[in-house]
């Protein structure tokens, strides 16, 4: 791709091939939202962007400009254009963009070129790209066939779409359980690091498979804070569904691995000493963040049953006690409204099995 060829096509292929991207945004506007084969090395970095664009308001561009050059002078300027450099040489075939593909990545450009490096640039920058990704929900939204894959909570719905080859794990990219317990101890994507990682997801999907169906899990319209594009949450529905049974032990041994056992273990080794405590918060949290739903009552019995059974963790390391309030919150809380939601769409199940059969349903779409 060169200065002048930012076509849509071109753009997938970088996004196809993971081509590493040099991003010179300062670092607030990377963190906001960005692409994962892209890198940050700012040619202004977040505080001297403020000074520039306050200087810019007060001043004008003349003047801002002027400011730019002053701040990123010097050891300054060499240490930054070092890091370019050494990054192109760690990565050939970058590519190098920042807001628009205007003033910041153009002289980017223009100093490495003056170092004996050339790189090529992005033109439309960051706002180019992200167009191409926003453009791949509207179409996949009409053009790729989608079957949504159901059932009750703990069936193993998540495990069963990364088995699947022409799958998205929504919640794998979201970095969210997709539940109110759902939260994970490192903090998830940003909405815009969320839509840029599924929409490449999307153009990778298609690219691979363009004749097969796209397998999704059910979800509501938000995974934890993050929510699902709208025109692609829409296609999804209206898309076939397969729908996942299991016995109620099954589910209750998948929620207490997931959500005990392993939940507990992420705590611990982020915290060997805390670990334990922001456990029970984040279990008992999640419990008061649906005691409205749950009535004042079931919430107290539950809640009870749950301090007993992380008292009785914490001590022993036991968790077979978690067992009982799991149970009562699949059978009491759980199934009844993923039931009635279930019932509404019943019209769209196109197969229902256990876990292998649905497996093997998939896999001859």
């Amino acid at each position: 791709m060169n200065e002048t060829d930012t076509s849509p096509e071109k753009i997938r292929q970088l996004f196809l091939n993971d081509t590493p991207l040099l991003d010179v945004r300062a670092e607030i506007e990377f963190e906001k939202a960005a692409f994962p084969s892209s890198v940050n090395l700012p040619i202004l970095n977040t505080d001297e962007r403020h000074k520039v664009g306050i200087c810019y308001k007060n001043s004008g561009q003349e003047e801002a400009v002027i400011l730019g050059h002053s701040l990123v002078s010097g050891n300054t300027k060499e240490q930054r254009v070092a890091a370019w450099c050494e990054f192109l040489r760690c990565n050939p075939g970058a590519h190098l963009y920042c807001w628009r593909g205007g003033m910041r990545s153009n002289l980017t450009k223009q100093w490495m070129s003056e170092a004996g490096v050339d790189i090529p640039l992005i033109t439309g920058g960051y706002k180019a790209l992200r167009k191409v990704l926003l453009d791949e929900f509207e179409s996949a939204a009409t053009t790729v066939p989608m079957i949504i894959v159901a059932g009750n909570t703990g069936v193993a719905k998540t495990q069963l779409i990364r088995e699947c080859d022409d799958s998205i794990d929504l919640e794998g990219i979201a970095h969210h359980r997709g539940s109110s317990f759902g939260r994970r101890v490192k903090s998830g994507p940003t909405q815009g690091h969320f839509e840029n990682r599924l929409g490449i997801e999307i153009i990778k999907k298609r690219s691979a498979n363009p004749d097969r169906p796209l397998f999704l899990e059910d979800e509501g319209r938000t995974i934890g804070p993050l929510a699902i594009p709208h025109s692609f949450w829409n296609a999804m529905g209206a898309a076939s569904i397969v729908k996942v049974d299991m016995p109620l032990d099954f589910r209750i041994n998948r929620i207490l691995q997931e959500y005990v056992v392993d939940m507990v273990e992420e705590h611990v080794a982020a915290d060997p000493v805390l670990g334990f405590d922001h456990f029970r918060e984040q279990l008992l949290g999640g419990l008061q963040r649906i005691k409205k739903r749950l009535g004042s009552e079931r919430y107290a019995d539950l809640a009870a049953l749950m301090s007993s059974a992380l008292s009785r963790q914490e001590v022993t390391g036991d968790v077979a006690s978690h067992e009982e309030w799991i149970a009562r919150l699949l059978s009491e809380y759980y199934d009844p409204m993923y039931e009635y939601q279930l019932d509404m769409k019943k019209d769209r199940i196109v197969f229902a099995g256990n876990y292998d059969e649905v497996l093997q349903w998939c896999a001859a779409q």
